[in-house]
């Protein structure tokens, strides 16, 4: 497993991968083993159980939560791809997350092995989304004599989150200046959508996917062909139980992809109308508001160029919002987050800003 590393200090980052890579070679310690199936353990978001014992984590910022006892604990991961990233947090403490950085192939990785005696708990998050593959979760070790509790309460409030890159939060720990397209820099887990989520404490479910748009994307399936998955990886036939998890808000953030695909690189021709574009948006928000009939759905746009000075796509889903309420639905409102000049996907400090802008909207709008 990793060195533990803060995550205001990236050149740890370098570091926590080496120490994934180094302690893979070390003997398992542990002697208490706990299968991935025990009623203890904690799920949260998409995962597929169609193989109790062997469920696949692939939606981005899916978690694994536990309580424990005992000074050690390990995780045992098999990675399809070889190409996941996950933070583990110990004890609550999201300030030093331990870094796992995937390898192909069944694994056990190491996490921690100098608690102090007594109760501790664990968060398994993944950082990366569906383009990087899905990853069996075999269980958890624990040291001898260790014990596994009962798990944390569920949180009461439930958002769920359709999204491209910028939701995914795809570059968000990448230098300013540097490349935003690495998985190691792609970090859900401190994305707008999981900070709000926090923010509110709420249960999150990020059914985002880099590239994709809701008219086109950059690979041949759009949202509207996505959205029903239970499994990420790619366009696939298996199907969410959407009566298995029901949020009370549902927010909406696409479009950015649709406006690069449509006006700059002319992928859609004749290129639709202003009309076409807000009736194809129209049409997603409807499914969705079909899904989720109660829901308070917010429809957002940004932060990148799709909101700048000057565009036209802001109007587009405001449109597709105001013909929606005056044709009755009450529970529906828009919240454009503001263009700040920076054309690369946003870091951290711009999702922490657009998660401000965001929170107080539900707040305001639901009462949390």
């Amino acid at each position: 497993m990793t060195l533990s590393r803060n995550y205001q200090k990236s050149l740890r980052r370098g570091l926590g991968v080496l120490g994934a890579a180094l302690a893979l070679a070390c003997p398992v310690w542990a002697a208490v083993t706990i299968g991935a199936d025990d009623a203890r353990l904690q799920y949260t978001g998409r995962v597929d159980f169609r193989q109790p014992a062997a469920p696949v984590l692939s939606w981005p910022a899916t978690t694994v939560a536990g309580n424990f006892t005992g000074t050690s604990l390990a995780i045992r991961l098999d990675d399809r791809l070889g190409k996941n990233y996950y933070d583990v947090f110990i004890d609550g403490d999201l300030s030093r997350p331990r870094l796992v950085a995937a390898v192909q192939g069944s694994r056990t990785y190491r996490i921690a092995d100098d608690l102090g005696p007594g109760r501790h708990g664990f968060l398994l998050v993944k950082r990366t989304e569906g383009e990087e593959g899905g990853t069996v979760f075999q269980g958890v070790e624990l040291a001898d004599g260790g014990e596994l509790l009962a798990p944390p309460p569920r949180k009461a409030r439930r958002i769920e989150f359709f999204g491209d890159s910028i939701t995914s939060g795809m570059g968000n720990e990448s230098p300013d200046d540097g490349p935003d397209h690495l998985a190691k820099d792609k970090n859900s887990y401190r994305s707008y959508a999981s900070l709000t989520a926090r923010a509110l404490d709420a249960e999150a479910h990020l059914t985002s996917h880099s590239g994709i748009g809701v008219t086109i994307s950059w690979f041949p399936y759009t949202m509207p062909d996505y959205y029903d998955q239970l499994d990420a990886t790619g366009n696939n036939d298996t199907q969410w139980d959407f009566k298995a998890w029901t949020p009370d808000v549902v927010v909406i953030n696409l479009l950015q992809n649709d406006r690069w695909l449509i006006d700059r690189e002319r992928r859609v021709q004749p290129p639709p109308t202003d009309g076409d574009r807000v009736r194809s948006y129209r049409r997603f928000v409807e499914t969705i508001r079909a899904r989720y009939p109660r829901a308070y759905i917010v429809c957002a746009l940004g932060s990148m160029d799709a909101v700048k000075p000057g565009s036209k796509w802001p109007g587009y889903v405001r449109s597709a919002v105001d013909q929606l309420a005056a044709a009755g639905d009450g529970r529906i409102d828009t919240v454009v987050f503001p263009y700040t000049g920076f054309d690369g996907h946003p870091r951290v400090t711009q999702h922490a800003a657009n998660a401000a802008l965001l929170t107080a909207l539900i707040r305001a709008r639901v009462g949390w």
